[in-house]
């Protein structure tokens, strides 16, 4: 009966218990049957976050050895989340058509395409092919975080969703962490283009164009070798998901109309409230950490030099998802993204008015309380979302990534002002990050507030 109940198209978060569960597998955070689903899922949260934290350092890299402003070379990230913008909803109903296995599959054949594209985009030295590519690549990541998510959600019981949720999220970190070791100690070392003088300052620019294009040719050919690669690990990932069988759960038997579900999903205030939340928690991270290399130059701190910062920033995170997810044990999920908020607003900040290395470690230090936030928000989100309406729910909170692709290039563009009323534009520029934590930490308060009124 249970092995019928494991492969049966019954619905995420229901109370019909789909899963078969006892009352002791109830309480557990993973039932030892569905372990080996939760690994293989797990593992895909590792990939997006390195494909995520090697692109970030790029945008600093594009914008010297391709000459271009802040602003253009921020486009990197526009072209990035704008991928999740784009296909997050025909993600979700191509979810609802056919399964899971299926759309993780094509996720990954179209993270892979995008990855192997960067060979012709690195020939043709082409900024705007690198942004196709990389908007290709995130095609896929769009069906892989639509799909594990929600998938996450219901291998284990309604009670234990947002702690599973943020143990699974605890190894996006280490994906990120792996991305930006690849990007610190194999990447940026080698760039020719960041070489400098004496007194700190970069000299591609004073070069000929003849060294120019030499250097340039050069640099290239470094940014693509490790998507090249990670284009070959996916692919073989691809294989191995591809022989296992998989359960085919969490997705609802009972379908409705997208009409419907539109309708019931907006007149959801703590669901439509969320997915806003999501937006701009998604765009202050990304300005965060995207911009950690900047304020580090600004501070003259080279390329290389400053993404050890970013990697510090990151283990912060890390340690803070699995403290956050141990907290989640004993304190409201809710609490504690208000709690969070506040602080990282409090960092934020500090970010903003300290002009000297003090400013860099407030920066750092929003890293460790925005660990909880992007999985925190995701599982309140859907708490409370007929088990019918997940999918598509689920897709616009993963559509909510766009917020990593609209902020950017307006961060940038306030750097390349230089100065802002006397203070330096790469401190100013971090007020709209601070705009987003208050925006977060009014959701965990909002969400708070409704849930002592049950």
């Amino acid at each position: 009966m249970e092995k019928e109940k494991l492969h049966t198209n019954e619905a995420v978060l229901t109370d019909e218990n789909p899963l078969g569960l006892t009352e002791r597998e109830k309480k557990q955070l993973i039932p030892r049957k569905l372990l080996v689903p939760f690994i293989l899922i797990t593992t895909l949260f590792a990939l997006w976050g390195f494909a995520n934290d090697i692109t970030n350092p790029m945008v600093a890299a594009f914008q010297t050895v391709m000459e271009i402003s802040a602003a253009k070379a921020s486009l990197v990230q526009f072209a990035f989340y704008g991928g999740y913008a784009t296909m997050a909803i025909p993600a979700a109903l191509f979810i609802r058509r056919y399964s899971y296995k299926k759309s993780i599959l094509l996720g990954l054949a179209l993270y892979a395409l995008g990855a192997f594209l960067f060979i012709p985009a690195a020939s043709m030295q082409e900024f705007s092919f690198f942004c196709i590519s990389l908007y290709i690549l995130t095609f896929g990541l769009a069906f892989l975080e639509t799909t594990a998510n929600p998938f996450i959600l219901s291998l284990g019981s309604k009670e234990t969703s947002t702690r599973r949720l943020n143990m699974a999220q605890a190894f996006n970190p280490i994906g990120s962490l792996s991305g930006m070791a690849v990007a610190s100690l194999i990447v940026l070392p080698q760039l020719w283009s960041d070489r400098r003088d004496a007194t700190g300052e970069i000299i591609f620019s004073t070069l000929s164009e003849a060294e120019k294009a030499n250097i340039r040719l050069h640099d290239l050919a470094i940014i693509r070798d490790p998507y090249v690669a990670l284009g070959l690990v996916v692919t073989m990932i691809f294989v191995i998901i591809a022989l296992t069988r998989m359960p085919n759960i969490g997705m609802s038997a009972e379908k409705s109309g997208k009409r419907e579900t539109l309708s019931r999903l907006w007149h959801n205030s703590e669901y439509r409230f969320g997915v806003v939340a999501q937006v701009f928690y998604v765009a202050a991270q990304i300005m965060v950490w995207t911009f950690i290399i900047h304020y580090a130059n600004r501070l003259g701190i080279n390329k290389a030099t400053a993404q050890n910062y970013n990697i510090f920033a990151m283990s912060m995170f890390l340690c803070g998802r699995f403290v956050s997810t141990f907290l989640m044990h004993y304190v409201n999920s809710r609490k504690l993204l208000f709690v969070f908020g506040i602080c990282a607003s409090i960092c934020t900040i500090g970010t903003i008015f300290f002009t000297d290395i003090t400013g860099l470690y407030c920066l750092i230090g929003i890293s460790a309380f925005m660990s909880l936030m992007f999985p925190t928000i995701y599982g309140i989100a859907l708490e409370n979302v007929e088990s019918r309406d997940t999918t598509l729910g689920a897709a616009f909170l993963v559509m909510a990534i766009v917020g990593g692709a609209l902020m950017p290039p307006l961060q940038g563009a306030v750097i390349d002002l230089k100065t802002v009323a006397g203070m330096p534009a790469e401190n100013v520029s971090f007020a709209l990050p601070l705009v987003c934590f208050i925006v977060v930490a009014l959701y965990g308060w909002t969400t708070r507030r409704v849930l002592k009124n049950e």
